[in-house]
């Protein structure tokens, strides 16, 4: 079952292609998946029946966030990064390595070109990775046909069958030249960067001519490498054409609001994503600006070789400061790259303003439901008051607020009960019912329109005569009243009559967590009271008084006060010695 906020999120996600990454509630990322559709692929999982590990993954979920790209392919190569990085523990097939192939041109006398699944630093070029694993080899056989390297074991005095069908250079039975390698290299580079215009010509030129000639086969054949050719090097912005470290950072700004999204390239991927949310004040211009000079002034971040910033931004500027370069691409990968991170601060931006919006919706509602069911105009504020203490010792209250549905915790209020020394749940509310809406009146502050007591009958008579034949005030008084298993169950009207709200509304649902929260609330506070007047562990405090020490002053006056009242000559008695009788004193004052 989702919860609420994945459930507002879920309504949010964009008909776009993407990876989305889920959370756990200490939002540690336990899985990476990628898109399609994010709307149709995320939703999936909170809205179908799963079974076995997709099933434990779900029941983990307590949040996520999404990465927009351009198309699939992006999506798909950006999985890959972020499985690396993360090592996300319901990711199992590309935790270790990506799963997907490069290819390689190995770097040695003879040079040839290879399929390998991890890139490693042996003076090597890499290619990819590229998520389709049949095209890659298709196409790496393609190339082998038209710039051909090595394809044989090496010398062996004679040519092999590769040098006969025009697939191998002659390492087989001579000394190839260097230059010829070199220049068969810098054609397959210049291929895998996506200069294919040349070589989809001529295979479109022998595919017509094929099926000119009925060669339909020979046909289909070509036109199957002219595919695997453009799935294999089609330009996409996960990877881009050199190895320069760089960071990206683009902004959208709506609202008074500033989204700002940084993209880190490294080894030539989108290695990692970080995002931004904050009121602007100034410009959104000088805000990037402020923003990018704190962001490498932080400890351990490295500045990359070049900055990619939108057109607005003061680039010498930043550039003289940070003594890198501050560009802003014109057209071409770099300006896709920067149009995606733009794109995904909108929609970062877009999310939060609509998940307060729908919050908003829900917890006005929710309040409306109640103040509806006690048949009572709309309000704003309501104001809950609960009692603590363990067998009349240490009596406290507290309250807690609610705006629109919301909990104001600025306005909550502790209370050490001064007019109460035992388990009277009456005179303990007619105090700090007193206390606290006597101040308010004193200080002319806002009054609540509605004021809710954890519990029945007993707290809403003296909260409601309290209000009124002392204060003067007309605040409509409720309870919220427990069941034999101690949930929340009823509203309590004046009238004594309980109202069942239906289990499932927004409005129980509020009226639940307002009775958790003040309890919480007042728990916590009568445990750091209690802890503190705790008579055990006052003379746990004092220097000099050990166990047995305890034991003889428990025995006898039972009570802090007591011990405090008493001389020292009534302590000397109890066998202590006038140096600790006299810390004692001191202590307890």
């Amino acid at each position: 079952m989702a919860t609420q906020h994945v459930e507002n999120k879920l309504k949010l996600l964009p008909d776009l292609p993407g990876c989305y990454l889920m959370k756990d509630i200490n939002s540690k990322i336990i899985y990476v998946g990628k898109a399609k559709n994010l709307k149709n692929r995320v939703r999936s999982y909170f809205k179908s029946a799963h079974e076995g590990k997709t099933a434990k993954l779900v029941f983990e979920i307590r949040d996520f966030e999404t990465i927009v790209t351009s198309t699939d392919k992006e999506a798909f190569l950006l999985e890959i990064t972020l499985i690396q990085k993360h090592k996300p523990y319901y990711n199992i097939k590309l935790k270790r390595g990506t799963g997907y192939p490069y290819i390689k041109i190995t770097n040695e006398k003879d040079p040839t070109l290879k399929i390998v699944s991890q890139v490693k630093n042996d003076g090597g070029s890499y290619f990819g990775p590229y998520p389709n694993v049949y095209a890659a080899t298709e196409t790496m056989q393609l190339i082998q046909k038209v710039y051909p390297l090595r394809r044989c074991n090496g010398y062996q005095k004679r040519p092999c069958l590769y040098y006969h069908m025009g697939q191998c250079l002659g390492a087989c039975f001579r000394d190839v030249p260097q230059s010829e390698y070199d220049a068969q290299i810098k054609k397959i580079k210049s291929f895998f960067r996506g200069n294919v215009s040349g070589i989809k010509r001529k295979l479109t030129t022998q595919m017509q001519t094929a099926a000119k000639n009925m060669e339909y086969e020979r046909a289909a054949e070509l036109r199957d490498q002219i595919h695997y050719v453009e799935v294999t090097v089609e330009r996409q912005k996960i990877i881009s054409n050199d190895n320069t470290p760089r960071d990206l950072f683009a902004f959208y700004m709506d609202k008074g609001w500033l989204s700002i999204q940084v993209f880190f390239i490294r080894q030539a991927r989108l290695m990692k994503r970080e995002k931004r949310l904050f009121p602007c004040i100034d410009t959104p211009e000088n805000e990037l600006a402020s923003f990018v000079l704190q962001f490498y002034n932080q400890k351990n971040r490295l500045l990359p070789k070049e900055i990619l910033v939108p057109k607005e931004m003061e680039h010498n500027v930043l550039s003289q400061i940070l003594g890198i370069p501050v560009r802003t691409p014109q057209r071409g990968q770099k300006r896709d790259l920067l149009d995606m991170a733009q794109k995904n601060a909108r929609l970062v931006l877009e999310e939060k303003f609509r998940l307060l919006e729908l919050d908003d919706r829900k917890t006005v509602g929710a309040m409306n439901e109640i103040t509806d069911a006690l048949g009572l105009p709309h309000g704003h504020r309501i104001e809950a008051f609960d009692h603590s203490h363990i067998q009349g010792q240490d009596p406290v209250s507290a309250m807690v607020s609610f705006l629109d549905g919301r909990p104001d915790k600025n306005e909550y209020r502790k209370y050490k009960l001064k007019t109460v020394t035992n388990a009277d749940e009456f005179a303990s509310t007619q105090e700090v019912i007193y206390r606290r809406y006597s101040r308010l009146l004193k200080e002319h502050e806002q009054l609540p329109d509605l004021i809710l007591m954890d519990g029945g009958v007993v707290q809403i008579n003296a909260a409601r005569e309290t209000l009124r034949n002392q204060l003067g005030l007309d605040i409509p008084v409720a309870g919220m009243v427990k069941n034999n298993h101690h949930k929340t169950a009823d509203l309590m009207t004046e009238s004594d009559e309980k109202i069942g709200l239906d289990p499932k509304s927004e409005g129980f649902y509020l009226l639940q967590r307002i009775q958790d929260e003040v309890h919480r609330f007042a728990i916590t506070f009568h445990r750091q009271v209690h802890s503190k007047n705790s008579l055990s562990s006052r003379l746990e405090q004092i220097k000099g008084v050990g166990p047995k020490t305890r034991i003889k002053l428990l025995k006898n006056f039972k009570s802090i006060k007591k011990i405090s009242d008493a001389s020292l000559d009534d302590l000397e008695k109890l066998g202590i010695s006038k140096k600790v009788a006299q810390t004692i004193k001191l202590s307890l004052k």
